[in-house]
């Protein structure tokens, strides 16, 4: 993959992931559309790079940053985190909207992000598994939810998507060392950086292996 380029629009761009993902997208010599609802936030230039205005939830305002992309990377997330959960219908709606927006410009390749405590795995420890159902489920309920029906939508549509399933999320620099479980469970599935959940995508834009499947992601 290192040795072809491709054009990719990153769909907020400014947050923890997608920011890693338009750093380590130029870094690989690919030319990126970095799509923001403030372009103020994203105070980077790059000869590779275009900073655009949008909002997923502004049905047709992303259609045309589409035209010619390879890939789609959708990085959205709500303000506040656990601190913050609200009802919310970002993940399911803004995704909706894009999904149509691609298939309206022919664009198939699609990542998008979500969690992998919205189901209990089978292969965590006991203790860590109580903890995902009666503690992160509960503060993350709202969230949770949009992500389920996110997630459904998403594998109902004719794109050549891939969903990430994150733990725990860290801000610690990128390392290019993880494990990975693809449409399975990854045993002790616990913490990833964002610079690393964004070097996985990055590095697999081209990997047939994971279109149409589920990606768990973790150290």
């Amino acid at each position: 993959m290192e040795n072809q380029s491709y054009k990719l629009l990153i769909i907020g761009a400014n947050g923890g992931i997608g920011r890693q993902c338009v750093e380590l997208a130029l870094d690989a010599g690919h030319r990126v559309t970095a799509l923001v609802r403030n372009p103020a936030n994203l105070p980077l230039m790059h000869q590779n790079l275009e900073v655009v205005q949008g909002d997923l939830l502004q049905s047709g305002t992303v259609e045309k940053y589409l035209v010619g992309k390879d890939v789609v990377i959708s990085a959205i997330g709500v303000k506040g985190g656990m601190f913050g959960d609200k009802p919310t219908t970002l993940y399911s709606d803004g995704n909706a909207n894009l999904l149509q927006a691609m298939e309206n410009a022919g664009v198939k390749r699609c990542f998008f992000i979500s969690a992998s405590a919205i189901e209990i795995s089978p292969v965590i420890s006991f203790f860590v598994r109580l903890i995902a159902k009666y503690v992160i489920q509960k503060l993350l309920k709202h969230m949770y939810a949009d992500l389920r029906k996110m997630e459904l939508i998403i594998k109902q549509s004719d794109a050549r998507w891939t969903i990430i399933r994150p733990p725990q999320l860290t801000d610690q620099p990128v390392t290019g060392h993880y494990r990975i479980a693809i449409n399975d469970w990854l045993k002790d599935c616990l913490k990833i950086s964002r610079a690393d959940v964004a070097h996985f995508i990055i590095h697999n834009v081209n990997n047939p292996a994971i279109i149409k499947t589920t990606v768990e992601i973790g150290y």
